[in-house]
């Protein structure tokens, strides 16, 4: 049960480690581009290619479709960045429950973007946690965790690729030695949330210190994208790292290193309006910047 490209991963796993995955689940197609035209997920399409039957359903909550989950049968469901609340009887359908990959180590960063606040919040390390899922927002026990470091320039992008695989590998590990673990349920200490992301905090408010503005354009990159105003058009900022340096906040030090309010951050890639994301010695090539950035 997953919808997004962090989610194939796992899929692949499963079904490479041999085991019968009896349906998937996913969200629906949602329509997308230009046109408009519903497309189908990224699991949804990787589902397909592997041959297995696909469900997406608008909501679990009604008869019909617990009903059709429970026929299943199912020993397990691994939910992985799934987006569909799952109800008590759905929870309850497989003879050994619903584990559930979170992208955090918890009880720290529960909710809907664990990847972006770690790196926001500054945490040096992150990982991800095998969970036996309950009614409460990823309030379960932990069965498996696996802890990674978070490096001074990784963007959300990178942490989300890493932290996928990372699930993948971690969940087959789980479902061959189900007997042996433990569950073990989280400390009541130390819980937080992961808010899902806002657009409005994605605008760059250069009087804040460096160390946080590095922190906010990785954290947000490559989506929504971090962004400045550059003579009235918003450019999105996706990687950067600390420098030094001190001038008026948002002001020019020199090539694309932006003055903040205590320290500087060297910008190394962003993305003009309508353009593709560019090294920022290649987006200067031919572009000026102002002597200050809004």
């Amino acid at each position: 049960m997953g919808t997004p490209d962090f989610s194939v991963p796992v899929l692949d796993a499963l079904a490479a480690a041999g085991h019968d995955i009896v349906a998937v689940y996913c969200q629906p197609p949602r329509p997308a581009g230009r046109g408009r035209k519903k497309r189908p997920s990224p699991v949804q399409r990787r589902a397909e290619a592997l041959g297995l039957p696909v469900h997406h359903p608008e909501t679990l909550k009604t008869p019909e479709a617990r009903a059709r989950f429970a026929a299943h049968g199912a020993d397990v469901a691994v939910v992985v960045a799934y987006g569909l609340i799952l109800p008590r009887p759905v929870l309850d359908a497989p003879a050994r429950g619903c584990l559930n990959i979170h992208a955090s180590l918890l009880p720290r960063w529960r909710g809907a973007a664990p990847i972006q606040r770690a790196i926001m919040a500054g945490d040096d390390e992150t990982g991800v946690c095998i969970m036996q899922m309950e009614a409460g927002l990823d309030t379960g026990p932990v069965l498996l965790r696996k802890v990674v470091p978070i490096g001074p320039q990784d963007t959300a992008g990178d942490l989300h690729d890493r932290l996928s695989a990372l699930g993948a590998a971690a969940i087959v590990e789980a479902l061959s030695r189900l007997d042996s673990l433990t569950p073990e349920p989280q400390p009541e200490t130390g819980v937080t949330y992961a808010a899902k992301v806002d657009k409005a905090e994605a605008r760059i408010d250069w009087t804040r210190p460096a160390a946080q503005v590095d922190r906010q354009i990785r954290g947000l990159s490559p989506f929504p994208g971090a962004w400045c105003d550059v003579n009235g058009e918003r450019v999105k900022l996706l990687r950067s790292r600390l420098v030094s340096g001190s001038g008026a906040p948002g002001e020019v030090l020199d090539g694309f290193t932006v003055a903040c309010g205590g320290g500087a951050v060297e910008v190394q890639e962003a993305q003009r309006a309508g353009k593709r994301p560019m090294p920022a010695q290649e987006l200067l090539r031919g572009w000026k910047l102002p002597d200050r950035l809004g």
